[in-house]
């Protein structure tokens, strides 16, 4: 297993595991993320903030990182944090626990990179997520609205979210 920047060549891999995504979240919860821009992508991989696991030579698994995040963490962003957004795994790969493995590894990318806190948020209402979570170390810092929803897309809007943290050592 490798954790890898994504690259331009993945783009159509990381779309096609959203759209995987999307498609089971419609099945298992009434909440469900809406289609994400291509330029959002493109970006986040020209930042080398989207990340790939490899596993026998296939895209298992796809995430984001972020160093700010005050739309979402409000005051909070003021601590240096690494955010983790979006983690897609492969259909072809669930239950493998990827969420640990991106733990590991956020948690020696954030200290080399002086960090403070390795966060991610999920939907409140998203209880399967929070024992994963909670099972990879994280506290569950509780439920609430986004600190700033206006500078988030529209699928945010009236949204509660569930947050979660864990600190580097």
């Amino acid at each position: 297993m490798e954790i890898l920047n994504s690259a331009h060549s993945d783009l159509e891999t990381i779309f096609n595991l959203y759209d995987a995504a999307i498609a089971h979240q419609k099945v298992v919860s009434q909440m469900h993320w809406l289609p994400f821009d291509t330029q959002l992508v493109e970006s986040e991989i020209a930042e080398k903030r989207q990340w790939k696991i490899i596993v026998d030579g296939q895209v298992a698994c796809v995430f984001v990182t972020a160093y700010t995040d005050a739309a979402i963490w409000g005051e909070k962003d003021r601590d240096p944090s690494v955010y983790l957004h979006r983690i897609v795994t492969n259909p072809d790969f669930r239950g493998r626990n990827f969420v640990g493995a991106i733990v590991e590894w956020a948690l020696l990318h954030g200290a080399l990179l002086g960090k403070k806190f390795v966060r991610l948020d999920t939907w409140a209402e998203n209880l399967k997520l929070k024992e994963i979570y909670l099972r990879n170390g994280f506290q569950f810092l509780g439920n609430a609205a986004p600190a700033d929803p206006s500078a988030l897309p529209s699928h945010y809007s009236g949204i509660v979210l569930g947050f979660y943290e864990m600190e580097i050592d």
